[in-house]
């Protein structure tokens, strides 16, 4: 056993939470003993790039580190590359550790941060483990894909999922010149927006060539003659070179639980808002806890890269013995799509209705900006408000690549952040000029128009 003096802290897990987490801890006390424990030999690497990287878009993976080892080193931070923690004991305050040559070893901590990430989805489809069938969520994922591509040319794919990452790989592999079919158990794709918003995101995939099932459940998938057949419950089946199952991602909380560590919302790692579980000494923040969402003043499970990173940091900082306190998160999301953006915060109606709200919606087509000037786009916006207070909720978005749909969604996380009302957006200080915006930016002509609605409501 390593010797452990009173102020080693170990992190587990070196993506978003785990590095923001050390990198903050010795922003403060630069004498901290910091050990980072990372199963794999990539930490700080950006896993929301993986589907630009197999596009061909990122060229170099290398380029997808937010930090090399060597620099997250220079910071006085230990990594511990390419070892798995097999075990917690909260008893004597030690780790189980495995390295990927089969050493094993116990290290002792004062204090520990849990950052193990979510894992992906495994849906129960038969053949799930079959040669050319993938999931995406770690390099070595990555890698994976990229040398079957390389060495096989694959012609045909099948995505299964119409989430972020479905829609994301559905646009990297035709990139790559494969033909691609994209199946959705869900009536929709992206079922974080408004059906109607969704049928946007579905069009964009239909006129980019991207065959669609949707509504369609995945039973089994079978090697046939060289190929793959993926059969759906409609008796239908598609052929396909290669697989991507994006069906999800859930907690990776295994050594949280086998350690009698609290479980919360979503089957995730308990936190409060300190980042703390109810084990003394112990923290977790990322992909793996909970999330205190603004709005709806409880926790969620909502794992995103943003809210990781902003929880790593509170982690680390509460770990030197502070009470700093994470603020929140709001959901705030946007994917690209070949040429369209859409993108949502906040509630929309029906979370906004059972969440006790008496929400109204209103929806928009507007320029992105002033239409005399050339290149103008239609944005489609609805926004949703409480219908006594007048309180802001929520908005989602879809436009195309060049509408600033980021920029506007991000006024409105704000504006959510400090719990604004719907009219208070007009008075907002927006920048214009007319090949970007308009007087009146589209987010404040929806506000307007919602005033009119709540008004006409009463």
């Amino acid at each position: 056993m390593k010797g452990c003096d009173m102020d080693k802290m170990l992190i587990i897990g070196g993506s978003d939470a785990g590095i923001s987490a050390a990198l903050r801890i010795k922003e403060i006390d630069r004498q901290a003993d910091v050990t980072v424990i990372v199963a794999d030999a990539y930490p700080n690497f950006s896993i929301c790039g993986l589907p630009f990287y197999l596009s061909g878009e990122v060229a170099d993976w290398r380029t997808l580190a937010h930090r090399t080892a060597q620099e997250i080193a220079r910071h006085g931070i230990d990594l511990l590359l390419d070892h798995r923690v097999l075990d917690i004991d909260p008893t004597t305050k030690t780790l189980g550790v495995q390295s990927s040559q089969g050493a094993t070893m116990r290290i002792a901590y004062s204090k520990l941060l849990i950052a193990t990430g979510a894992e992906s989805a495994r849906p129960p489809i038969g053949g799930i483990d079959l040669s050319g069938v993938f999931f995406l969520r770690w390099m070595a994922d990555s890698f994976a894909v990229k040398q079957f591509m390389d060495e096989y040319q694959p012609k045909h794919a099948v995505v299964i999922g119409g989430g972020y990452i479905g829609l994301e790989m559905a646009d990297a592999l035709s990139q790559k010149g494969m033909a691609v079919t994209l199946i959705e158990f869900a009536p929709q794709v992206l079922t974080t927006l408004d059906s109607d918003l969704g049928q946007l995101v579905h069009d964009e995939l239909v006129s980019k060539g991207v065959k669609t099932l949707i509504g369609h459940g995945v039973e089994h998938i079978e090697s046939s003659d060289g190929r793959l057949l993926v059969h759906v419950a409609s008796g239908r089946s598609v052929a396909a070179d290669m697989v991507v199952v994006a069906a999800g991602a859930k907690p990776a909380v295994e050594l949280a639980s086998a350690a009698g560590i609290g479980l919360g919302a979503g089957g995730a790692i308990e936190v409060d808002r300190t980042m703390a579980t109810r084990t003394a000494d112990i923290w977790a923040a990322g992909d793996c806890v909970h999330t205190w969402h603004r709005i709806l003043d409880r926790h969620v499970y909502m794992p995103l890269g943003t809210t990781a990173h902003k929880q790593g940091r509170v982690a680390g900082e509460n770990m030197l013995g502070s009470h700093c306190r994470f603020q929140g998160s709001l959901g705030t999301q946007v994917v690209k799509v070949f040429d369209s953006v859409a993108a949502r915060s906040g509630l929309r109606e029906a979370e906004a209705r059972a969440a006790g709200f008496d929400p109204i919606t209103t929806a928009i087509t507007t320029w992105d900006h002033k239409v005399y000037y050339p290149g103008a786009t239609a944005l489609h916006i609805r926004l949703t408000g409480d219908r006594p207070t007048r309180k802001l909720l929520g908005a989602q978005m879809v436009g195309h690549r060049t509408a600033e749909v980021s920029k506007r969604i991000d006024i409105v996380a704000a504006a959510l952040y400090n719990d604004m009302g719907v009219g208070q957006l007009c008075d907002l200080d927006l920048s214009y000029t007319p090949p970007l915006s308009s007087p009146w930016d589209p987010v404040q002509m929806a506000a307007m128009q919602w005033m009119a609605m709540a008004r006409s409501a009463v």
